[in-house]
């Protein structure tokens, strides 16, 4: 479900905001967060105060698994 804030602080990116939002999984979202907010890119690269903007859904991160390696082999 999207969600819609305001910005409320100075020097506010759209990249920090995501990341704040979603973590590091939020800079891949900035396509889709600039198609939910028509007109967004052309406020510049710093959000201004009272810009709201519409959230998408949280991007889905793939589980990593780590491949563990020992002196005796793969685990």
């Amino acid at each position: 479900m999207a969600e819609t804030i305001t910005i409320e602080g100075d020097n506010i990116t759209l990249d920090l905001l995501l990341v704040r939002r979603f973590g590091f999984a939020g800079q891949g979202a900035v396509s889709k967060t600039l198609a939910l907010n028509p007109g967004l890119s052309a406020l510049g690269p710093v959000l201004p105060l009272g810009t709201k903007v519409t959230f998408p859904d949280a991007p889905v991160v793939p589980d990593r698994q780590a491949k563990v390696v020992t002196l005796f082999g793969e685990v």
